[in-house]
């Protein structure tokens, strides 16, 4: 595995992820156009969705497109406890000099998770302006009272707006520490929606509005289509292991340049097309992604988690299969849970990614549309009968995924067990 927090040994730039051939793919997404458009398309699990579409009329069109947006460097502030404004006088996020180590890209790119803004968010203005709500909500602080993925900076007008970072999702906070890479599971992104448009008398669909109070905290439907697939916000560990990017698969990632790519456009489309990211940010953000390690689990191995890693191997490891417990998409319809978000206009490829397992204990609640409130509940077969009421979506059945289900209890009991250590 290649991490950029390590110093490794030179090897071949032939060596998939070796050292030589991280850099030698780095300097061709920063240097070609025409590099950049090859990976695109050969990273693109289904070109007919509107994710594909967007992406192939838009980015390596020689001079065109999102290559013709002007690069944006802010200057942006981690939003204080005190809701004070940036200064005038504050430096851009990044100094311009390209980062020279793997450990100087991971920490640029550690700026970039936590202090590069999407866009200007009216709701988190509105909601930091209203403590209790923001509480609520989910839009959580840290030791220092300062609001985690929340952003004072300067807007390409000039005037200083409060914004969202990749930390608002993927960030976590656990008594007072910031727990990076862990799904913000408390952000309750329908309720903040619907709380501003009370207050403002802002108009909302009717239909949508339905929709957002159905997601719940750590859901929420962002794909731009018209499809009812709301998902929960994931964990970024292990994306290093897997083949692919988000949960239906969309994106295949035999390179880091993929997932830059895919960091580039976010920024960019997340910001409304107005700008774009200077790329050695969307290849820093992608190294600080692969280096996040959570911190290790407490919880001993005895015989029964020796006994559930022997279940597991025998009957879960086909899909799991890499270093993450993680693996290659398989198709919704082998997987068998809600295939709205598989099958969607905006990413659909018609198949799920088995997510990465690590910290899996704490990544409740579970499958993609976050259905199961807890590993127990994920292998009872309970969960598939009509009386079922533990659900966050509401009563009824929870189908798909029954691996397990048919299980004797000692055995679903001894799979747990070994779950829980990793």
């Amino acid at each position: 595995m290649w991490c950029a927090c390590k110093e490794r040994p030179a090897s071949s730039p032939a060596e998939p992820w070796s050292e030589a051939w991280v850099e030698s793919e780095r300097e061709q997404y920063l240097s070609s156009a025409t590099f950049r458009r090859q990976a695109l398309l050969a990273s693109l699990q289904n070109p007919a969705n509107t994710y594909s579409q967007q992406r192939v009329a838009s980015y390596g069109v020689a001079g065109k497109g999102w290559d013709a947006l002007p690069e944006w460097n802010p200057r942006s502030v981690r939003l204080p406890a005190d809701l004070s404004e940036v200064s005038d006088n504050a430096a851009s996020l990044w100094n311009g000099v390209k980062p020279k180590t793997p450990t100087e890209w991971v920490a640029l790119g550690r700026e970039v998770f936590f202090a590069y803004p999407l866009r200007a968010e009216p709701l988190v203005e509105f909601a930091v302006k209203h403590p209790e709500l923001a509480l609520e909500t989910g839009l959580e602080r840290d030791k220092s009272g300062a609001y985690v993925g929340l952003v004072s900076f300067k807007d390409i007008d000039g005037r200083t707006r409060t914004g969202i970072t990749c930390a608002l999702c993927h960030a976590s906070v656990q008594d007072g520490a910031v727990v990076t890479g862990q799904a913000r599971r408390t952000f309750d992104y329908g309720r903040l929606r619907l709380a501003y448009h009370q207050e403002t008398k802002e108009p909302v669909d009717p239909d949508l509005a339905r929709r957002m109070a159905t997601w719940g905290p750590g859901r929420a439907d962002v794909t731009d289509d018209v499809d009812e697939d709301p998902v929960a916000i994931p964990d970024l560990f292990g994306l290093r292991q897997q083949t692919a990017l988000t949960q239906a698969g969309t994106i295949r990632q035999t390179t880091p340049v993929a997932l830059a790519i895919r960091q580039e456009t976010q920024l960019l489309h997340s910001n409304h097309e107005r700008v774009r990211p200077p790329r050695v940010l969307a290849w820093a953000l992608a190294m600080y992604l692969y280096s996040l390690e959570p911190m290790p689990v407490a919880h001993a191995r005895t015989a029964e988690t020796e006994r559930g890693a022997r279940l597991f191997a025998r009957h879960c490891a086909e899909c799991h299969s890499n270093q993450a417990y993680g693996g290659p998409p398989m198709a919704a319809a082998r997987v068998g849970t809600d295939a709205a978000l598989a099958n969607g206009a905006a990413r659909g490829t018609g198949n799920y990614r088995p997510p990465a397992l690590i910290r899996v204990s704490q990544a409740a609640p579970y499958l993609h549309h976050g259905a199961v409130p807890t590993l127990e509940d994920l292998f009872s077969p309970e969960r598939l009968s009509a009386s079922y009421t533990r659900s966050p979506l509401g009563p009824g059945p929870v189908p798909g995924h029954a691996y397990g289900t048919d299980w004797p209890l000692a055995d679903r009991t001894a799979l747990i067990a070994w779950l829980q250590t990793l």
